[in-house]
């Protein structure tokens, strides 16, 4: 029918066989031939188990279901830029991993470029130092191909709220399993990370036994520190220093430091 130019304004079901084999612009095309205006549309995408399948497949499967909304067709055409690289710009020829760290970031950075360049200001991003006692990494035995880890590690360092990184964490989960423990540590890091910007905070590190938290506001740090046995603020450092338990550590430790904030 769409080889044809068919046009059956009713249809309302889509069914691909083997949908792994088609790129994603076919696929998002293929998705654009059913349903009309108020006609509710479904498509079956059918592909074999996902042992089978290769990264790019998985890729182009992962985005069609991601991306549903109208108008969605932009982000398609950036997610197939990442898969399949951009000619010299981000392909192999391309030294370093640019190709990993992915066509949004590359667009961010010329942004900025442009913006110098014309005297405009740079928006700020605030960075936060974490520095605490946790083993947060993505072990090679749980993702294998380097490309894939650094892709994982480049959307959870990028993810700017909680919502986003949870997303990130479902999807990883599906597509490679149960987290193991220095995984989850990762994701609560970058949880932290993410409650650490939104109130301010630069630094957040370990010296002997206690956690130091700064800056914070004064009020906010003296309520913390009456509220907490063992816990103090100096005034003129913002400085807040939290008990650290020798019996928590890893993922507990950061979401512990991440509830006190929030609480």
């Amino acid at each position: 029918m769409i080889e044809s130019g068919l046009d059956v304004p009713s249809e309302n079901t889509l069914v691909v066989e083997r949908a792994d084999r088609l790129g994603l612009a076919q696929l998002y095309q293929l998705r654009g031939r059913v349903g009309r205006s108020a006609e509710r549309a479904f498509g079956y995408l059918f592909f074999p188990v996902q042992a089978q399948l290769t990264d790019e497949a998985h890729e182009r499967l992962g985005a069609i279901s991601r991306f549903t909304a109208l108008g969605s067709g932009f982000h398609i055409a950036m997610r197939d830029l990442e898969i399949r690289g951009a000619g010299n710009l981000l392909g192999a020829e391309q030294h370093g991993h640019i190709a990993a760290v992915g066509f949004d970031t590359y667009l961010r950075l010329l942004a900025e470029s442009v913006a110098e360049m014309k005297g405009e200001p740079i928006p700020e991003e605030k960075e936060v130092r974490i520095d605490l006692p946790v083993k947060a990494f993505i072990p090679a035995e749980w993702v294998g191909q380097e490309a894939l880890r650094l892709e994982l590690y480049r959307r959870i360092a990028t993810a700017k709220d909680h919502e986003q990184l949870e997303s990130v964490r479902a999807e990883a989960e599906d597509r490679f399993g149960m987290l193991p423990q220095p995984v989850r540590s990762l994701f609560a890091v970058a949880s932290l990370k993410i409650a650490a910007v939104a109130i301010g905070v630069q630094e957040i590190s370990t010296f002997r036994n206690q956690i130091r938290i700064k800056p914070i506001e004064e009020a906010m740090g003296l309520e913390i520190a009456a509220a907490m046995k063992e816990a103090s603020y100096h005034t003129a450092t913002k400085t807040l220093n939290l008990p650290l338990a020798a019996t928590m550590t890893g993922e507990e430790l950061a979401r512990w430091v991440e509830e006190t904030l929030q609480d």
